[in-house]
This record gives C-alpha cells, sequence and structure tokens, in this order.
C-alpha cells in the first residue's frame, strides 16, 4: 500500500529529526524514509505544510510565511521532546530547512532535490527581462486568469513506487509566486546558515538541475558541507530508485553529527 498523505509522528530517542515534504505533495512522499529512521532509534515527525493534500485550490490561498510557520511549529514540538534536532527536506522543504537553519540552532540540515531557482519556463522568459516590480504585478494578474499551470511529465526510474507518490496534478500558479519568493528569501540569508549541511542530488533529476545543490553549497555559511551525488534517480528521491543510498548517508549523517557534538 502506499503510504498514507497524512503527518506522522514516530516516538523514539533524543534525537529528532523533522522531515519536510515538496511543493504540492503531502508527507507521504518522506515517510519511508521516517520508518527508515525510527528504525534508527529517532524520533521522527512528517508535517504536512499548508495548503497541500486537500484541493490545489488550497493552495491559491496561503503565503509562503505559512508554510514556514509550519514548520518552525514542529521544530519547536521535536525540541521540547529531544536534545538534538535535525531538520530534513525535499525540494521546496529542503529549502524551508535551510531557511529554518539561518534562524534557529539545528544539529544538521538534509536537503534533497532541494532547488534555489525556480526552472525556466518558455512563456515567460520574456517578461523576466522586466523590472522586478512590473514583472511580479503581471505574474499576479496572471494567476488570476490562469490559476492553474500543466505539470509536465514525470520522470522515475522506480516506476513501481511513483504508483505511491502523491501529489496535486497542477501547480496552482499563484503558489509558484509565493515559492519563488520563499527561495529569494532562502537565497539571500544563506550565509548565515552554520549548521552541517547534507545535499543529496541526482544527476539525472530533470526538473531542478544539478546547478542548483552546487549553488547552494557556494552561498552556504556551513564549515561542513557536501554533496552527495546519485545518478539513477529523479526528482521525487526520497521514493525512487536510489532511496536506500539517500536513507543510510542521512543516517551516517546524523551519527557522525551526534558523535562529534558529544566528542
Amino acid at each position: 500500500m502506499p503510504p498514507p498523505p497524512t503527518p506522522f509522528l514516530f516516538p523514539g530517542g533524543p534525537v529528532g529529526c523533522l522531515l519536510l515534504h515538496g511543493f504540492t505533495a503531502t508527507p507521504n512522499v518522506m515517510r519511508w524514509m521516517g520508518e527508515y529512521l525510527a528504525r534508527e532509534g529517532h524520533t521522527v515527525m512528517g508535517v504536512r505544510l499548508p495548503g497541500h493534500g486537500t484541493h490545489p485550490r488550497d493552495l491559491t490561498r496561503v503565503r509562503w510565511q505559512d508554510w514556514m510557520h509550519t514548520v518552525e511549529d514542529g521544530y519547536h514540538m521535536l525540541r521540547s521532546a529531544c536534545q538534538h534536532v535535525f531538520v530534513i527536506g525535499h525540494s521546496t522543504g529542503g529549502a524551508l530547512a535551510l531557511l529554518l537553519a539561518a534562524k534557529l540552532p539545528l544539529q544538521g540540515v538534509v536537503g534533497l532535490s532541494t532547488l534555489i531557482k525556480i526552472p525556466d519556463e518558455a512563456r515567460f522568459r520574456t517578461i523576466r527581462r522586466l523590472p522586478y516590480a512590473v514583472r511580479m504585478k503581471i505574474f499576479r494578474l496572471y494567476s488570476r486568469v490562469k490559476p492553474f499551470l500543466a505539470k509536465g511529465p514525470p520522470h522515475w526510474y522506480d516506476t513501481q513506487a511513483q504508483q505511491a507518490y502523491i501529489t496535486y496534478p497542477v501547480n496552482p500558479f499563484h503558489a509558484v509566486l509565493e515559492l519563488r519568493l520563499l527561495l529569494e528569501e532562502m537565497s539571500l540569508r544563506l550565509p548565515a546558515v552554520t549548521a552541517p549541511v547534507l545535499l543529496i542530488h541526482s544527476r539525472g533529476d530533470r526538473f531542478v538541475r544539478p546547478f542548483n545543490a552546487e549553488r547552494i553549497l557556494q552561498k552556504l555559511g556551513s564549515p561542513r558541507k557536501e554533496i552527495l551525488w546519485v545518478e539513477k534517480s529523479g526528482h521525487i528521491l526520497p521514493m525512487d530508485a536510489e532511496r536506500e543510498r539517500a536513507f543510510a548517508a542521512i543516517a551516517s549523517f546524523i551519527r557522525e553529527e551526534i558523535e562529534n557534538r558529544e566528542s
């Protein structure tokens, strides 16, 4: 059976892991990872971002700050019960995790398939040459005329796992604009991130190209930062063919950081 799209909590030991899903997805994309980390003895929480897991129109009514508030709430709940907190996010969830790390003390951050820039669409390239304020006004007007954008074809290596993935069939345009604002804020705040960071990215990701991970790494202020490259996964790395390799790398990253903290 596919993982359910609901938030989850697996009680465990003094290490807390906050799991964040991506844009238009649900916590189900992170649940297999959560179960893996729970078997490692950790306390694991997977939150659902506002506007997700219901109907696409619900994403037209939220701001990126609403997503951030949910992430902060999850952090504080884990922090009240755990000695150490790691935040692990996929795609937009990775951007939220990095922004959180610029604001609050974390033991470590993991970003999977994390983006720093929304992929360009040919229909908007002329508009992007205009001044920022003009551009955003046009985008806002466009979102009223065409509130939903079609998604491109999915790209998976594990087609059986693809059947278990739950997401909206369209991208709400208003929410795309909010995502753009979130990424701008994250990019500005990356130098303030000092927690250890592990980025995991597939060279086969056709949606969030590998340069995103490289650019994030360059901007981070963390003294310990690295990229683990995988080859045979699409964008939905937490569920695709190399997920077990990613899970093992995350578990190892957590163990090493706890050992470093205690030594």
